[in-house]
């Protein structure tokens, strides 16, 4: 009886140990959207980046005004925004990405063609520090992304005074040092892009039209992968509206690609190399083809798109912070769940043991 009842003391401790640390239950349906908590300052061309679950989303342009430096911390479990230390100037358009739970905002651009930059700044949200004394990216450039493989940062096409250009360059936070990979082939800005299992997939974007100075979308899907320093071509996307992706990790939902905006959900899956569609933002936050659009980030398989540009309504640019559960979503386990079932478990366990010593007593009495 003993040992039973020490069973139990440590079964309820455990129990209760695992519910502190679980994460509360996912009501909302799979391919739908919630309306959360809007961002304080509607903006687009900003950086989105998340860090210990909150996402950050920092600098942009609010159409009409000027760039700005803020630095906005948002907590999906809470549904609260907060303000939080703003990047060393104003800049929109840039590449970022987390590295041991650092924010990277590298590159990027004030306003105007020739005003981009090659700096690379370091936020630290656990100290709300932003350190500038990191290596240059070796070509300035704007309407770019960051991906990161393998511990190293990848910076991929862009935009800067002297045209669209197709380099592929490495930074190694690391060593604090730059490398020049294979250029991509098709150069682009403005694309959507996204990391599966290593590699590096840039979808869409704006381009020089063949003998014109004319720049058009292109529905080119574009993949790299560093491990071979090598570009393949997948499936092209639909639709080129202007967008930006998210990847879901396969954890709490299959590994799939979301390129949202442009009035589109448009989901491409890796494995298969093919495309399907989700059901789109709803209509308030519904965005039309723009030059910057809908961002998106991404938190335990949950995407959330923020900002964005909508041609003469809610004065051009939007606050607003939807979040979508992806096709195929396996919602959270709720933590209060496990106590019940523990002691349920537990109480069969000990009612079969004194059963189990009863039927044993009896066939030696026989």
């Amino acid at each position: 009886m003993k040992k039973i009842t020490t069973t139990i003391a440590l079964l309820l401790v455990l129990s209760f140990s695992i519910s502190s640390f679980s994460i509360p239950v996912v009501s909302a349906a799979e391919d739908s959207w919630t309306t959360k908590a809007k961002m304080p300052l509607r903006r687009t061309g900003f950086g989105v980046a998340v860090v210990d679950g909150k996402i950050y989303a920092i600098g942009g342009h609010p159409l009409g005004g000027v760039t700005t430096d803020i630095n906005k911390e948002y907590d999906p479990a809470t549904d609260k925004w907060i303000s939080k230390k703003s990047m060393p100037g104003p800049l929109a358009w840039f590449g970022i990405a987390v590295y041991q739970n650092e924010i990277y905002v590298i590159g990027g651009a004030w306003f105007l063609s020739g005003s981009e930059k090659n700096s690379v700044w370091v936020y630290n949200p656990a100290t709300d520090i932003w350190n500038t004394n990191k290596t240059s990216m070796p070509t300035a450039r704007g309407g770019i992304e960051a991906n990161v493989v393998d511990g190293k940062i990848y910076v991929i096409g862009g935009t800067n005074s002297d045209g669209i250009t197709n380099v592929t360059e490495v930074y190694d936070p690391a060593t604090d040092t730059w490398a020049t990979k294979t250029p991509i082939p098709t150069p682009v800005y403005s694309y959507a892009s996204a990391v599966v299992d290593d590699k590096i997939y840039i979808i869409g974007g704006l381009t020089q039209t063949a003998n014109s100075t004319l720049q058009s979308r292109i529905d080119l899907n574009q993949i790299y992968d560093p491990k071979t320093d090598t570009w393949s071509l997948g499936m092209p996307i639909p639709n080129t509206n202007g967008a930006n992706a998210g990847a879901t990790t396969g954890v709490m939902a299959p590994k799939r690609i979301y390129v949202i905006g442009g009035g589109l959900n448009q989901i491409y899956d890796p494995a298969n190399d093919s495309w399907t569609v989700g059901t789109p933002i709803p209509n308030s936050a519904n965005r039309l083809e723009n030059f910057d659009d809908v961002i998106v980030a991404v938190v335990n398989d949950q995407l959330y798109a923020m900002g964005g540009i909508y041609w003469g309504e809610d004065g051009n640019t939007y606050s607003v912070n939807e979040q979508y559960t992806p096709i195929g979503y396996i919602p959270e386990f709720p933590s209060w769940l496990i106590l019940p079932i523990t002691l349920v478990v537990t109480l069969v366990a000990v009612m079969l043991r004194k059963r189990l010593s009863l039927f044993k007593k009896g066939l030696k009495n026989d």
